[in-house]
Order: C-alpha cells, then sequence, then structure tokens
C-alpha cells in the first residue's frame, strides 16, 4: 500500500528551485522521512544513493578525513556502487545528525557543488543541535515530515471522498450521505493517528490487533531514544513527564503542572527534559498568550503552556483507550475532557500555519483553546468534541476584541453565522483555505 504524500509537492518546488541548497528533512522518527525521500527519488531521479549514517558507521570516516566535495562524491560513488551524477542521481543522508562532519559538509556541498540534489533527514536534529553541533548556517533548506494529516489518511482509506472535500470551494452545509461517511473514516483516523506503519496496519490489513501493537512498538522506540541520546540524568525525568502528559491532558485546565509529572518535581529541574522532548519533536508546547494581539509570540507567558503529543494516535495509545470506543457513538472524541480532540487540531493547523498556535483565557470566566495568526488578524478557535457547542468563551472573547473571524471545531455541519465559522472536525485540514475565501 502506497500512501501519497503532500510533502512531495513540497520536494518538488524544492528540485526545481534555482536557488536550491541541500535539504534538511525534519521530524519526529517514523513519521514517514526515509521512504518520502525514497520515494521522491524513485519518482523524480534517474538514481537513488542512499546512506544511513546510524547504520553505515564507516561512512564517518569519509567526513572526517576531507571537506574537497569532489573527493566525498568519488568515495560515496563507491560505496553505493553506481556513479553519482548531478541532477540525475538523488543523495540521501539519512540520520545526519549522527554525524558532524557530514552535517557541515553541506556547506561545501552548497557552495561548491550546488547542481547535486541531497536531502538530509533527521529524526533528532533539534536535540544534537541542542548538544553544539556545528551547523552550516544559511547553507541549507528546510522542510517538516508530520504524521499522516487526516486528509492523507482520507486519500489512502476513500479517494473519491478525499476528492469531494477537496473539490468543495464553499461554507455550504456537506450532505448528510457524505459526512456520515467522513464521519467514519474520521474515527478510524482516531484509531491509528497518522503513523504510516500503523495506518497500513488498519487499512491494508484490516488487523485492529497489529494496529495496536505498531504504536506501542514506536511508544517503545521513543522511550529507548531516551536512554540512547540524552544525558542519564535526564533519562527519569523524561519518563516522568512523557507518562503524564495523558493525565495533564484530562484535567479541566491544561495547563502543564510539572508536580503532576512527579509530586515535588520543579520547573528549573525538569524542563530541560521537556524542552529535549519537543526539540526531538515528540511533543508541542503551546503557551498562554497574555494578550491577542501582533506578533502572538510577543506576548507569551511563558510559565503557562499546554502540552500535547505530535500525533493523536500515539496519545490514544499511550492513553489505553481501548479502539471499542469507535463503536460507541462520539465516545472517541470526548473522551478525558476531548484531549485527543484538541491534539487533532492543533495537528493540523501547526502544519497549516507559519506560527505556532496559543491559547488564551479570562480568569475564570473564559479559555480559548487556540488563538491563530494570519495575515495580520488573530482568530480565536474553540474544539468542541461533541455536538453540544454551548459556550461562553468565544463570546467573552468576541465583546472583548472584535475579532473578524471566530472559528468553532465540532461534530456540526460546515455553516457560517456572521463571524463565527462551525467547521467539521474533519475539515480542519482545509482551515487555511476556509479563513482565506472568508476573509479575503
Amino acid at each position: 500500500m502506497e500512501i501519497q504524500r503532500d510533502i512531495l509537492s513540497a520536494l518538488i518546488v524544492w528540485q526545481a528551485s534555482k536557488n536550491r541548497k541541500p535539504l534538511i528533512l525534519q521530524g519526529a522518527r517514523q513519521v514517514g522521512k526515509t521512504w518520502t525521500l525514497k520515494q521522491f527519488g524513485k519518482l523524480y531521479f534517474e538514481n537513488v544513493a542512499y546512506f544511513n549514517f546510524d547504520e553505515q558507521l564507516e561512512l564517518k570516516q569519509y567526513f572526517e578525513q576531507t571537506k574537497d566535495v569532489k573527493r566525498l562524491l568519488t568515495n560515496l560513488s563507491l560505496v553505493s556502487g553506481k556513479p553519482i551524477l548531478a541532477e540525475k542521481t538523488l543523495i540521501i543522508f539519512d540520520e545526519i545528525q549522527e554525524c558532524n562532519e557530514a552535517l557541515n559538509s553541506l556547506k561545501y556541498f552548497n557552495e561548491n557543488t550546488p547542481e547535486y540534489a541531497i536531502v538530509c533527514a533527521g529524526s533528532l536534529l533539534g536535540v544534537a543541535l541542542n548538544r553544539g553541533v556545528s551547523f552550516p548556517v544559511g547553507k541549507v533548506d528546510f522542510l517538516t515530515a508530520y504524521p499522516l494529516s487526516f486528509m492523507e489518511f482520507l486519500s489512502a482509506s476513500d479517494l473519491k471522498l478525499a476528492d469531494y472535500l477537496r473539490s468543495k470551494n464553499d461554507l455550504d452545509p456537506i450532505p448528510d450521505l457524505f459526512f456520515n461517511q467522513l464521519l467514519d473514516n474520521f474515527k478510524m483516523y482516531f484509531i491509528t493517528g497518522g503513523m504510516p506503519e500503523a495506518v497500513v496496519a488498519l487499512l491494508e490489513n484490516k488487523d485492529m490487533e497489529q494496529t495496536q501493537q505498531t504504536l506501542s512498538n514506536i511508544l517503545k522506540a521513543y522511550r529507548l531514544d531516551f536512554s540512547k541520546h540524552t544525558e542519564n540524568h535526564l533519562i527519569p525525568k523524561l519518563t516522568y513527564i512523557w507518562n503524564s502528559i495523558p493525565s495533564q491532558l484530562a484535567k479541566e485546565n491544561k495547563k502543564f503542572i510539572y508536580q503532576l509529572a512527579k509530586p515535588g518535581a520543579r520547573a528549573r529541574e525538569y524542563e530541560d527534559a521537556l524542552l529535549w522532548l519537543h526539540q526531538a519533536g515528540l511533543v508541542y508546547r503551546i503557551f498562554l498568550s497574555k494578550k491577542p494581539a501582533l506578533p502572538l509570540s510577543a506576548y507569551d507567558d511563558l510559565s503557562a503552556f499546554k502540552v500535547y503529543l505530535s500525533d493523536v494516535g500515539l496519545l490514544r495509545r499511550l492513553s489505553a483507550l481501548d479502539p471499542i470506543a469507535i463503536r460507541e457513538g462520539n465516545r472517541l472524541f470526548v473522551e478525558f475532557k476531548g484531549a485527543l480532540t484538541e491534539n487533532y487540531v492543533l495537528q493540523s493547523l501547526i502544519r497549516q500555519f507559519e506560527v505556532t498556535p496559543r491559547y488564551w483565557t479570562s480568569g475564570n470566566q473564559a479559555e480559548i483553546d487556540f488563538l491563530i495568526q494570519f495575515g495580520n488578524e488573530i482568530i480565536p478557535i474553540e474544539v468542541k468534541a461533541d455536538n453540544n457547542v454551548n459556550s461562553k468563551s468565544l463570546t467573552v472573547y468576541e465583546k472583548e476584541f472584535q475579532p473578524k473571524s471566530r472559528i468553532r471545531f465540532s461534530l456540526k455541519n460546515l455553516k457560517q453565522d456572521g463571524n463565527l465559522i462551525n467547521i467539521p472536525l474533519f475539515m480542519a485540514d482545509f482551515t487555511k483555505s476556509i479563513l482565506t475565501n472568508s476573509l479575503y
């Protein structure tokens, strides 16, 4: 089963760029970075030369011995067993964070042989850079790979339904026949999340037990990374924080509290562990905004934040929520205060908007789940995990700040009522285009 990834479009744009530099594809482990790069090479190049610095330890000596890229290309051709030709061969450096000299060599590839197409994958690159790894600033391009979006999942599950949603360019309600089919697929997405291996297990193999085991294996691999790629004193702190995330999100007030990870824990003792998880791409940290104004980052309350996982399927598995909930109405969406639903919406927003979302509160009076910066507008977003959309938070926010648009995600149909747009949860991936059409 081949899953078409949206990021291929961005890779094609990179390939055609006149100012192309070596590309680093970042993202958490097992989101499909290596597969995507190999597929890109297979489709758009005559040959692929693949090198993995974690598995092929002997590669490091080539980069330690010389910075002459012509000599490096000769050596790499010998390892590959094929000539490496400019414009015809895609060179893939996988797990490049494991070789500092290879990372540094990208500067010389960019300056001396820009005609060669070089792409790199780095699961823990953010962690490596935090350790002081030298980096070719200004000499590389970046892209981020995420878990599958719901639309990527839907394209693999039911292409006709996916094409229907992509062709919809108005705010008219979705016919019930389509709406119910989309909701069924959306429930399946909450079971697998966006990890490609889990998606294949469910959609191609129709095996729920294999899906569960796949997600468990990914979580185990992440925990192994804690011990393999960090200092010993951080390992227990990483584990405490990681295991506490479901209970943190189960609270009515989802603000992250270190003492919930471990009684007596203090921020200054545990913040390095949380930063490691963030740099590894395993969690998102969403700050409280003291004032919803431009730019959002200028008004962060750095002492107050919420922590979400990078993938809704992993959060479900970490929370031990049984897939049987898929048969029980909307239970899958509403369990532990709708945390899965908020996590899903956040994942979708992060890949669409340049600025990371924030959240906002007004004492005990109101809480806006997310704020997004779109152009010169701040848009408040409320996430409802069911058909019950009664809430005063968006009303309180509107009275105080008069936004041009407000968004509510729920299981109700697509509808615009004044400046309030209700978007069905399964259409979260279209938030940016819906805002563009309604505001401009």
